[in-house]
């Protein structure tokens, strides 16, 4: 949250006095934390992966163990994010090299004899395989360092996890879910999960029954049992992240748009080097298109097949 929110905004103030002392002390916490396994990766211990439990080959059921996948997703989002704000503030280089020497040794992501992207450090099955959690996928969303351009074999695992889980869930679990769909740039299967989050949902004096599935209430509130605003706000972000993602060198406009919004218009919309976005588009095909911003005077733009520099408009 700390190094994006520098991101969106730009603020060098916010970054060098605020945030990244918080995101150095959190990567030395797991420095200090992590330990080698046998092959000298590091890893976390103990792990886990939120409320989802592992079966091993001898038939037990746990849910603690080492070198969970979503610990480490998480921890090398947050190096790469250190290491992405030293090059803004060059004015830490020794932890930097102490935190690119961690980073190439973390163990890496382990695809799994199904195809998908491994949840545990051994290819373990799940005791429920369509649990709502998809935790070990962070790297995807909201994490950025797992993209179908730059990794597209893990990126193909995660697509992976998220058939073999389903569409059925909830809440939170449904809005990220829109997200990830989004991130691997299928926007009609990202629509139909959209459409079921906003099922109609009769109130039924809050009764709490996760199997009745997901949806939204008259008053437009999520009905994750008995509410959740996860579902609203994720649900809002995948809309977002359907009609412009970003990267600090590149924005992508209509990267998921579905067939069903073949055509429509948006402004206002935020992206990553503190810009602006407002464009109308007719057949899935960008027409016009406005970018503002505090800093540049140009941006690479990648819209209807092929990569653009256009000029800024100064905010």
């Amino acid at each position: 949250h700390l190094w994006e929110h520098f991101q969106f905004t730009q603020d060098k103030t916010f970054l060098k006095d605020k945030a990244y002392p918080l995101m150095k002390g959190a990567a030395e916490f797991c420095l200090a934390f992590m330990i080698e396994d046998p092959k000298g990766n590091l890893i976390t211990s103990p792990s886990t992966s939120p409320e989802n439990k592992f079966i091993t080959p001898t038939g037990y059921i746990g849910s603690t163990l080492s070198g969970g996948t979503a610990d480490l997703a998480m921890i090398r989002e947050l190096f790469l994010d250190i290491i992405a704000a030293q090059e803004v503030l060059k004015n830490d280089p020794a932890f930097t090299t102490q935190v690119k020497d961690a980073l190439a040794k973390l163990y890496p992501y382990q695809v799994g004899k199904l195809g998908n992207l491994q949840e545990w450090y051994h290819d373990w099955p799940d005791q429920d395989p369509k649990h709502r959690h998809q935790s070990h996928l962070y790297g995807l969303y909201p994490g950025t360092h797992v993209t179908v351009d730059q990794t597209p074999a893990i990126a193909a695992a995660s697509k992976k996890t998220l058939e073999i889980k389903g569409d059925e869930s909830t809440g939170w679990s449904k809005g990220w879910r829109i997200n990830l769909w989004a991130r691997l740039k299928d926007g009609d299967h990202a629509y139909k999960m959209y459409r079921e989050l906003l099922k109609y949902v009769e109130p039924d004096g809050v009764k709490k029954n996760y199997q009745k599935g997901g949806g939204t209430y008259p008053n437009l509130f999520d009905a994750h049992p008995p509410f959740q605003i996860d579902g609203n706000f994720g649900g809002s972000a995948a809309v977002a992240e359907m009609l412009v993602q970003s990267t600090p060198d590149l924005i992508e406009l209509l990267p998921a748009v579905p067939k069903a919004w073949s055509s429509g218009k948006v402004s206002g919309l935020k992206a990553r080097g503190g810009y602006e976005i407002s464009m109308q588009w007719e057949g899935g095909l960008v027409k016009n298109v406005v970018i503002k911003s505090k800093n540049s005077a140009s941006v690479r733009v990648r819209m209807n097949g092929e990569i653009k520099v256009i000029k800024t408009i100064r905010i």
